[in-house]
């Protein structure tokens, strides 16, 4: 089956916002260190340009979880390929997520991180995709809310392939 890519967001709108994000957070954070976590691979592209933007210190660490294997939808089960390196006891703590979609794995994911004892936590993403949420996650900072449609681009991917477009499209199956 091939696939077609449409443009939802172009480069120039994904760096508004993430630029926006930024401000936001640096200053929300003010007088304050920001300990960021990106949830790999997608949330790398979306967290290292999020970093450029806060002006408060920042610190990064990186977890790899897993629950779509090379389908596109979740399976719903959740593995931690990739653990911190770094605690959290105490840390301002912000998990940085590519999409947000059924909920499930950034529930597991925030209560595991909540029982590490950081002195907060929140989420931010650069897409949320709030038509599939089967499970409730505040979402803190949001980039875009998207339909329920496949995307790739800006490290979203699709079978590993499409992470590296400047943009954020669609997939049409044809």
């Amino acid at each position: 089956m091939a696939e077609k890519i449409k443009l939802m967001f172009s480069e120039e709108e994904v760096d508004a916002r993430i630029r926006e994000l930024g401000e936001q957070i640096s200053r929300e954070y003010a007088g304050r260190q920001v300990h960021l976590i990106c949830v790999l691979k997608g949330g790398s592209f979306f967290m290292c340009e999020l970093a450029k933007r806060i002006t408060v210190p920042v610190f990064l660490d990186f977890m790899s979880v897993s629950s779509y294997g090379s389908d596109t939808t979740s399976s719903g089960v959740v593995k931690i390929v990739k653990d911190l390196d770094e605690p959290l006891k105490g840390k301002d703590v912000i998990v940085v997520e590519d999409i947000v979609d059924t909920g499930r794995t950034l529930s597991y994911l925030l209560g595991m991180l909540q029982g590490r004892e950081p002195a907060s936590l929140r989420l931010c993403t650069l897409l949320d995709k709030p038509d599939r949420r089967v499970v409730d996650v505040n979402v803190d900072y949001t980039g875009f809310q998207i339909p329920d449609e496949f995307i790739v681009g800006y490290g979203l991917d699709y079978d590993q392939k499409y992470r590296n477009l400047p943009y954020i499209g669609m997939v049409e199956f044809e």
